[in-house]
């Protein structure tokens, strides 16, 4: 099991072409952990900004009667890709791992599926 700071390091190594990683409480906006960004990528604003998105995003499976769960949101920009994946199981509930992903480096499948196994290891 990987704590926080383990499991961003991980991101950061593991998953080609990443520009920063942050773990989310969606509940409160705010960062628990964060790791890369820089002048151009505030991850503590994108981690308060994706918050809106992930409950805009359940509000609106409420209103259509979705019964099923968010596994993870994509946002694509010209040359940026943007992954939210919600965190699943005992004290992961309202949290979220965010990336951001250099397009021209990274591969979408692989980084979904390196965030998925970093999900199954962190505790939190």
């Amino acid at each position: 099991m990987a704590n926080t700071e383990t499991a961003l390091k991980d991101a950061m190594t593991s998953i080609e072409g990443v520009i920063g990683v942050a773990l989310v409480d969606y509940t409160s906006g705010m960062a628990l952990g964060t790791l890369g960004g820089g002048k151009d990528l505030d991850l503590s604003v994108a981690a308060a900004g994706n918050t809106d998105v992930v409950r805009a995003k359940a509000r609106t499976m409420e209103l259509l009667g979705l019964k099923d769960e968010i596994e993870d949101i994509l946002i694509t920009l010209g040359g940026q890709y943007h992954l939210i994946r919600l965190l699943r199981g005992r004290g992961k509930s309202g949290l979220f791992l965010y990336l951001a992903l250099d397009r021209g480096r990274a591969n979408l499948a692989m980084a979904r599926h390196q965030l998925k196994s970093i999900e199954n290891d962190l505790e939190v």
